[in-house]
């Protein structure tokens, strides 16, 4: 969630209940050859359809083979927004729980919404504290929320990251100039394993391993 379009200022898209009138309007995105349709507002990440981070990071994730997993296993869209990435996370995995995890009121029944509108049933809406910390996750993409600040952030990262599975991992689309390569140089020192995969259009994909 970095592009500078949507700075706190304008979408407020970490408040908990945005007080912005609302102005709901559609946008699509084909992923894996599914078509998805959603619904954004204001006061919600992108407010104005797909973000340039997220199309990055999705463009990647499309060229890169899904892990084999269980079924039944967990896996995580953090920071949803209005839910692409989730959506993209059910297409990939329909036979996992997709959590899409969110502070804001108003992207998770945005989020809710849309995936109901795209028949994708295996994706459950949360708020942050309603997930046990004791929970398993195989996967986790996010363009994660850069301008809550580094503090902040970090403490995210660092609630959500150390519940990786063994054989997990996650992909972190960061633009190179919020910090992509400082991020990537901090969670390395933190014990998780952390490469650029790619660049495009001034972001880095971040591939992050499990905790040793």
């Amino acid at each position: 969630m970095n592009s500078p379009s949507d700075s706190p200022r304008d979408s407020h898209y970490f408040s908990e209940s945005p007080s912005s009138a609302s102005r709901q309007h559609e946008f699509t995105v084909t992923f894996r050859a599914h078509e998805l349709t959603l619904l954004t507002d204001t006061g919600v990440f992108s407010q104005h359809g797909l973000d340039k981070g997220t199309a990055v990071l999705l463009d990647a994730l499309e060229s890169e083979p899904p892990l084999t997993l269980p079924p039944g296993s967990v896996v995580c869209d953090l920071g949803s927004g209005t839910g692409v990435i989730a959506l993209a996370l059910a297409v990939t995995y329909p036979q996992c729980t997709v959590l899409a995890v969110d502070i804001n009121e108003r992207a998770r029944e945005l989020c809710v919404t849309n995936a109901k509108n795209n028949g994708l049933a295996n994706v459950r809406v949360v708020h942050p504290d309603e997930i046990d910390s004791s929970l398993q996750i195989a996967v986790v993409w996010s363009n994660p929320p850069i301008r809550i600040g580094k503090s902040a952030l970090h403490d995210l990262l660092l609630m959500w990251l150390p519940r990786l599975t063994s054989q997990g991992h996650a992909r972190l689309v960061v633009s190179k100039n919020l910090g992509a390569d400082s991020l990537s140089q901090w969670l390395t020192s933190e014990g998780f394993a952390t490469h650029k995969m790619s660049s495009s259009k001034g972001f880095r994909i971040l591939g992050v391993q499990p905790r040793q």
